[in-house]
């Protein structure tokens, strides 16, 4: 059972200011919210997963050579074993691939965006991926708006701040899990960028540590999307929005010769935008935790090498 209640995306047109108290107040609980009747296209859904299950159904020697080493797993292939969360001993059991955003040449983001790989034998890969990838850039544009409003901010505050952000979607297989096997799907952790906006969770096995310190389950129903807050805007907000723990455990012995299958879009500022306290989120009692501004680019690759992929 979902432990949290969803927020219908619907009312984002017919009650904006309702649907971003609501999306506020989920934050508030656990800094993650669930949200129904998102508007993806299940078409690109459908066509991205298709792809994707014939790409890891391939050898290790095969996929590896997607592999781009040096490069933080920012595009193409990462091989199963290698992310580990921020801190744990040891590797999580997932391999997953990396889509990012497509700039034109001589675009000067173009030194922290490298090109996307593409596998030629399959069919449609670019235009099923690459459009979902769009579908969630827009998907979370609106999202920032619920929250900007829910923050007290201008509605369009963080436009021109993620309209060229160093964003990825995730393709993301975990295989099955032998008996006897040392470690977890993916160990506790939290994410580094703005929002993520993940696909997938109806497979139980997400958890979310609450203000309580409780895990809480997240298996939402059907076309439900799971969206969270991460590191870059738990730090701009002076930790008013939590970036909070969570893991997804290893399934039930009649669960654990099924793969887990999730699509998450981690989204990020422009790699130029200087984290900096929101100076409303700052008063006497909630000091800057944050004199230090950072950049996004930055404080990106601090964290990508606390997780071992630089």
């Amino acid at each position: 059972m979902n432990a949290l209640p969803t927020v219908d995306f619907r009312r984002f047109e017919s009650d904006f200011d309702g649907f971003a108290q609501a999306m506020g107040a989920s934050y508030l609980r656990c800094g993650f919210a669930v949200v129904s009747h998102h508007g993806l296209p299940q078409a690109l859904i459908d066509g991205t997963l298709a792809g994707f299950q014939q790409f890891f159904a391939r050898d290790a020697a095969t996929k590896r050579q997607w592999h781009v080493p040096g490069q933080g797993g920012a595009r193409g292939y990462t091989p199963f074993g290698v992310e580990a969360a921020k801190g744990a001993a040891l590797r999580d059991l997932k391999e997953f691939w990396h889509v990012g955003r497509e700039l034109p040449a001589g675009h000067p983001y173009r030194q922290f965006m490298p090109d996307n790989l593409w596998v030629a034998d399959i069919d449609g890969m670019r235009e099923h991926t690459y459009g979902l990838f769009e579908a969630f850039d827009a998907l979370g544009g609106k999202l920032l708006r619920a929250i900007s409003a829910f923050l007290g901010l201008p509605h369009d505050f963080f436009a021109d701040k993620v309209q060229l952000g160093n964003s990825v979607l995730r393709v993301l297989h975990y295989p099955p899990v032998p008996a006897g096997s040392v470690g977890e799907r993916a160990g506790a952790h939290e994410d580094i960028n703005v929002i993520t906006l993940l696909l997938g969770a109806e497979e139980a096995g997400l958890q979310v540590k609450d203000v309580d310190g409780q895990w809480l389950d997240i298996q939402p129903p059907q076309n439900c999307v799971v969206v969270n807050i991460g590191d870059m805007l738990q730090r701009l907000t002076n930790h008013r929005l939590p970036s909070t723990s969570h893991r997804v455990i290893n399934p039930t012995p009649e669960r654990a010769s099924q793969a887990r299958w999730s699509l998450p879009y981690f989204l990020h500022f422009n790699p130029d935008f200087l984290i900096r306290t929101l100076p409303s989120c700052v008063d006497a009692t909630h000091p800057d935790r944050y004199p230090q501004p950072i950049t996004a680019n930055d404080y990106l690759l601090e964290r990508l090498r606390d997780i071992k992929l630089l």
